[in-house]
């Protein structure tokens, strides 16, 4: 359970809390950014090499609602997956603040404790909140004379010291907690994956309909094909994307919304605090960055494996990631491999831009509801 020193009382963060909050904005992203995701995907898996305005065009044929189709599956588990995530991330800094930081040395009072868990900085320890490190940083921008680099931070318990270096151990750690966080996540996200594919594919004009629905689709993977040769099918590739995914998007996250608060610090000299507004347009903003810059640099492996989830399950057509992304790449050129980028950076920013600051609404709005 983490603290969050909200001001008031020093209320706390339970799993419930993220399981509640985490949820709600994992929803909201599914539901906004859905229908990009299925044009996409049959984007990636059309077999035409076509220009982009008839591949685009050929991808919406069925009509708006065609577009929600396998919606189910990553809404009934928006919640699980975002759950997970902000557990696994938690969980993972907390080693890290116990085992790595204690070997490099460094003294207890040169450590700033806390856990990213959305748009909030939580708090572990007596050693500085988030808003006191944020001053920190307003202080340093405006002290460039200060050739140790650092200022010390006065609380009501001691005065901690925050380096220049212990930041770049900072963004170490949230990119490795965060691929930590990609990969206990991958085995949630890659069956319920599989199951989206194969049901977006088969709304697609002349598909052959098999599935009535997720529950269908499960099931039937499942008896036909087994566990882990049919319903976590492309779970390599899978791991693949979201280990690396998720190191770069925490990490991209943390230094944009550091910068972006310190630019909206700058322009509010009688408000050095941002107020929640400012809070949540920084989170906004580098929500959507983080999450389109990661998918562009990640995209690839997206191709591989909506290829792989959409292929014949049988054992025998079964193909592995490296021959499927060198048929790709023979039978359909290089380029092939960023098919469907564009409306997935287009889906990336909003997804991305909503999670966050809607996460930290709700933590906010409990919070407010357990104090009255």
């Amino acid at each position: 359970m983490s603290e969050n020193s909200d001001g008031g009382g020093g209320s706390q963060i339970s799993a419930l809390d993220d399981l509640l909050a985490g949820g709600i904005a994992g929803s909201a992203s599914v539901i906004v950014g859905h229908p990009f995701d299925t044009i996409k995907v049959r984007l990636q898996t059309s077999s035409t090499n076509g220009s982009s305005g008839k591949t685009s065009s050929s991808a919406t044929a069925c009509g708006f609602k065609s577009l929600f189709k396998g919606m189910s599956p990553p809404l009934a588990t928006a919640a699980i997956c975002n759950a997970i995530i902000f557990a696994s991330y938690g969980h993972s800094t907390r080693l890290w603040d116990e085992f790595i930081e204690h070997k490099i040395g460094q003294q207890q009072n040169e450590e700033v404790h806390g856990t990213l868990t959305g748009a909030v900085l939580i708090e572990h320890g007596e050693h500085g909140t988030h808003e006191q490190m944020k001053s920190w940083k307003q202080q340093r921008n405006n002290n460039d004379h200060d050739s140790e680099g650092w200022i010390t931070i006065q609380n009501n318990h001691q005065e901690p010291v925050v380096t220049e270096n212990a930041l770049n151990t900072n963004y170490l750690k949230v990119f490795t907690c965060g691929a930590l966080a990609g990969t206990v996540q991958a085995f949630v996200i890659c069956p319920v994956e599989h199951i989206k594919c194969r049901l977006q594919i088969q709304a697609a004009p002349g598909a052959k309909i098999m599935y009535k629905g997720p529950i269908d689709a499960c099931v039937s993977i499942i008896k036909n094909h087994g566990i882990f040769r049919g319903l976590y099918r492309g779970m390599g590739v899978t791991l693949w994307r979201e280990t690396p995914a998720f190191g770069m998007y925490f990490a991209v996250y943390d230094t944009i919304k550091d910068r972006v608060e310190s630019l909206l610090e700058e322009k509010d000299d009688d408000h050095p605090i941002p107020s929640h507004a400012h809070a949540w347009a920084a989170s906004a903003l580098a929500g959507g960055i983080s999450g389109a810059s990661t998918w562009g640099i990640i995209y690839p492996f997206d191709v591989i494996k909506s290829r792989m989830q959409t292929s014949p399950l049988e054992r025998h057509l079964q193909k592995g990631m490296w021959t499927v992304g060198s048929d790709i790449i023979r039978n359909h050129g290089f380029n092939h491999m960023f098919r469907g980028l564009g409306v997935t950076l287009v889906r990336a920013f909003p997804v991305n831009a909503i999670i966050f600051p809607v996460y930290e609404f709700v933590l906010m709005q409990i919070g407010s509801w357990r104090s009255s």
